[in-house]
């Protein structure tokens, strides 16, 4: 399994606990597929403003991820996360650390 780094951005107009029931069901979607979340932070960014509107969006709410992944979960990962409404983009990187 490779190193990588995972930054998706949520909807802003999503309330406390929709935000974590979100983070908690994407991180579930990485463990049930054989991957292994070792650090979850959404503090780092949290809400900012984006660049640019996104699905008429201004706002978003930034969540890193850093996982041990094999590839059969990265591609499970962002083929549900394409689809998840909740989700306004999404970033898969390998973690160089």
């Amino acid at each position: 399994m490779r190193k990588y780094e995972i930054m998706y951005i949520l909807r802003a107009d999503l309330n406390e606990e929709a935000r974590a029931n979100e983070i908690k069901g994407l991180e579930e979607l990485l463990t049930s597929n054989g991957a292994e979340v070792t650090k979850t932070d959404e503090k780092l960014f949290g809400l900012r403003d984006l660049a640019y509107p996104i699905n008429d969006e201004k706002k978003g709410y930034y969540v890193v991820l850093k996982v041990n992944a094999d590839q059969a979960a990265l591609n499970e990962f962002n083929r549900k996360v394409k689809i998840n409404p909740n989700v306004l983009r999404h970033l898969v990187t390998v973690d160089l650390d």
